[in-house]
């Protein structure tokens, strides 16, 4: 390797170049014992849906009771069988098996360990589908398992539910199976466990369990566990075996760290004879971590994101374990743009001078489980951008040119392609809109917040609007029938004229607007009956962003959302939403909320540009919003929603970084609605994450009502309140869970809103769902709705006779 590496595509694209140190002293180290071809190449995991969201329909039919488990399984088999093949074609030495999962792979870690929640009825045995899905989605008795994000990501996890009185046994063999399939086609994989401090770390005290409980002390119990599914998966042959500890990258406490140690020390024994690979990733790890991790004798590799882990290099530079392998997450799997490959051959060529020769694998930066999956299917997108991007089939090509490239079989014609396509995007006029980037810097030197106080404001809007006690509203979504998206796909296609296009979302509209005042909801919403999606119905109609037809990324179990494109700075042409709500207000005295998605849900929902920082883009958004907002008041419409589901997923996973982060994410909303009038009500809503660490950010929003989840996570927003926190604007913990199929009674919503009126004053209170409601029924909707405003009464009722 030269002293000095600069690939001839160096750009903005190419930024972890700037702070390479190309000169190293770094001694070569010795080859391990064991060996691994020159040419390596591997992948953390796929996208388990499919091209086409095979997954997602087999399992939806199987709930409805309209295909067999028979169908469900073949249907998954065949998903994976072409997973393990396509990756073996491309040439991948480390192909990765049990990432795919019926629903998700941290309820599958809770399936092998047999550590399933009383309630539901498990008496031994391996898990079935039966217990699986209950868990997952509840059932006609119990609910539903908590769900939350997993780490920064639009990825929800089933939450384990722990306790001293958990029996931890190994009660789901899919580890084993899958790599034993995959070995009957004639692939040798790379079994992937979620790891003990992870699985720890990421799950709760199940109900009932004393505060003093300590979760880590339950690892020790778990160990035996992983030890069994070790044996057993040496004893079916695997070589590799990969344990995903994503935890490392958090900041753990000395006691969190001990016990990672002591674990692995545990399991040395069972990792004899087999090569076993660390991964981490979404950051880079801590120092001390980093030397707690990489001290581990038994274990043969470590992997590491080298592209949202901004300090690995120096990491690595201060040291690495002459016998160990670097799997080195260089191509993005968080993102769809293609790779600068000169630029991350440059970065492998140093890791190289750092590790050693034939010590440096080849790897994606995560799961390209968070990345679309192939963009060979996408025929109508502009051919300009999609030169510009790279799906989860993609990236694996690119991660095994990269492994060829660095032995010196370099595919001059695919790297020469590769450099086009990034000039052409670096010289694109579609690209910089002069007055965009004009009007967010003006943003620097105003203030945008509102002048009035909360509490002043509230008064004004109360007056106006003459709301009872305990409002009651929904999110915004209601059903979407499959004569509805119908209807949108024929309009789409110009099967069906704009004329019948309109009327048929009218109908909807005066539909949904007579159910909400049959059943006495007192902020209606229009329903949403012409959005595909919350950002995506808005990304096209703002400038800067490019859609796909098939680029499906898994939400949670079946759900899947269709990120946009962010590739250019965003402005608003024109209107997007107040025909809609001008509309729906034109069939009711009632309240009707405009609807809209905020900025940092539209950055933290949408694949964004790498060439500018997210903050920039984020204040562009806000912009645009603004624009919207200040139009729908104009057009009558005094209660606006304008939903910031994500502002919590965006929250970077190191402490350091957080201010910063909220310090921008907060401002932006201020932004949209910092120009209308008092007497206009602000909403805002936000979806499953752990909301109590950032109550104050929260706060400093300045939204005057905030809808938040509630229900699936057992109350703990009303934790934060009980500690003292101050919040003088309306709030809506969710009163049910619209995740579920599940109807609660209206015993069951008056408890919860009891629960709520303990630590919250009457008057700020509202009550709604947990979450929009386009994925359920109008059979499950209507029950929940009528329900929920029949508690809100009874409490009512109570309240006014001092009861």
């Amino acid at each position: 390797m030269s002293q000095l590496c600069v690939p001839h595509s160096l750009s903005p694209f190419s930024s972890r170049l700037h702070k390479l140190p190309f000169r190293f002293n770094t001694p070569r180290f010795s080859l391990p014992s064991f060996s691994i071809r020159a040419m390596t190449s591997h992948i953390v995991g796929y996208p388990r849906m499919g091209a086409k969201r095979e997954l997602k329909f087999a399992l939806e039919s199987f709930w409805e009771g309209k295909s067999s488990t028979v169908d469900l399984k073949q249907v998954a088999a065949d998903l994976r069988a072409s997973i393990w093949k396509q990756m073996a074609e491309v040439g991948i030495k480390f192909i990765p098996s049990n990432t795919f999962s019926y629903y998700d792979h941290v309820l599958d870690t809770t399936a092998m360990l047999g550590a399933v929640p009383p309630r539901y009825g498990w008496n031994g045995g391996e898990i079935g589908f039966d217990v699986y899905f209950s868990m997952a989605r509840g059932n006609a008795s119990v609910p539903a398992m908590e769900m939350t994000k997993w780490f920064d990501t639009n990825y929800h996890y089933i939450v384990p539910e722990l306790g001293p009185d958990v029996k931890f046994s190994y009660a789901s063999h899919k580890a084993v199976e899958e790599y034993k399939e995959a070995k009957a086609l004639g692939i040798d994989t790379v079994p992937v466990l979620l790891g003990p401090l992870s699985y720890i770390l990421l799950s709760k005290p199940a109900k009932g369990v004393d505060k003093s409980f300590s979760l880590l002390s339950l690892t020790e119990k778990i160990v035996p566990v992983y030890k069994e599914v070790v044996a057993e998966l040496k004893a079916a042959g695997a070589t590799w075996i990969q344990i995903d500890e994503p935890i490392l990258v958090m900041d753990l406490e000395a006691l969190q760290l001990q016990t990672f140690t002591n674990a692995y020390s545990e399991l040395a024994s069972s990792f004899s004879g087999l090569n076993v690979l660390i991964e981490t990733y979404f950051a880079d790890v801590p120092v001390q971590t980093y030397k707690a991790l990489t001290s581990l004798k038994s274990v043969a590799g470590f992997g590491f994101d080298l592209v949202r882990g901004t300090r690995t290099l120096n990491l690595l530079k201060s040291g690495f374990p002459p016998d160990k392998y670097l799997f080195a997450g260089v191509v993005d799997g968080r993102n769809i743009w293609a790779d600068d490959l000169a630029a991350s051959l440059c970065i492998l060529e140093v890791l190289e001078s750092i590790v050693g020769k034939e010590k440096v694998v080849v790897s994606t930066s995560c799961s390209l489980l968070h990345t679309a999956v192939d963009l060979v299917n996408e025929t109508k997108l502009d051919k300009e951008i999609k030169s510009w991007l790279a799906f989860a089939a993609q990236k694996v090509v690119e991660v095994n040119a990269l492994a060829k490239a660095l032995v010196g079989k370099k595919d001059q014609a695919f790297f020469a392609s590769n450099a086009t396509s990034h000039a052409s995007r670096r010289s694109s006029p579609r690209v910089r809109n002069a007055f965009v980037r004009k009007a967010v810097a003006a943003l620097k030197d105003s203030d945008h917040r509102r002048a009035t106080s909360v509490t002043a404001r509230l008064v004004a809007q109360q007056k106006k609007l003459n709301l009872p006690i305990l409002p009651t509203t929904t999110i915004g979504s209601f059903p979407q029938t499959g004569e509805l998206r119908k209807v949108r796909r024929e309009y789409k296609s110009k099967k069906i004229s704009e004329f019948d296009y309109v009327n048929a979302m009218k109908e909807e509209i005066s539909k949904v607007v007579k159910l909400q005042e049959e059943l006495g909801i007192d902020v209606l919403v229009h329903g949403e009956p012409e959005r595909n999606d919350m950002v995506e119905y808005f990304g096209e109609q703002l400038s800067g962003f490019a859609f796909t037809v098939n680029g499906w990324v898994q939400s949670y179990g079946s759900r899947c959302v269709k990120p946009p494109i962010i590739y250019g700075d965003v402005s608003r042409p024109r209107a997007m939403t107040v025909f809609w709500s001008s509309t729906a207000q034109s069939m009711t005295r009632r309240p009707m909320k405009g609807m809209l998605t905020g900025p940092v849900t539209i950055l933290n929902w949408s694949f964004v540009r790498n060439d500018q920082e997210r903050h920039e883009t984020c204040y562009q958004i806000a912009l645009a919003i603004k624009d919207e907002v200040e139009d729908l008041e104009r057009a009558g419409i005094s209660v606006i929603q304008i939903d910031e589901a994500a502002l919590r997923e965006g929250l970077p996973l190191r402490k350091s970084e957080q201010p910063f982060y909220l310090e921008w994410a907060v401002q932006s909303f201020q932004i949209t609605n910092c120009g209308v009038k008092d007497t206009t009500q602000i909403h805002t809503h936000m979806c499953y994450s752990n909301f109590n660490d950032i109550i104050n950010s929260i706060i400093s929003m300045g939204a005057d009502v905030i809808t938040i989840e509630n229900s699936r996570s057992d109350e703990k927003l009303l934790s934060v309140f009980q500690e003292g926190v101050k919040y003088e604007a309306g709030i809506g913990p969710g009163v049910y869970d619209i995740h579920s199929p599940r109807i609660p009674s209206t015993e069951e919503i008056a408890d919860r809103i009891n629960k709520m009126l303990a630590v919250l004053d009457s008057k700020v209170l509202w009550v709604n769902p947990d979450c929009g409601l386009k994925t359920r029924k109008y059979s499950e909707v209507e029950p929940a709705l009528r329900n929920m405003v029949a508690a809100a009464k009874l409490i009512r009722t109570k309240l006014a006779s001092g009861n």
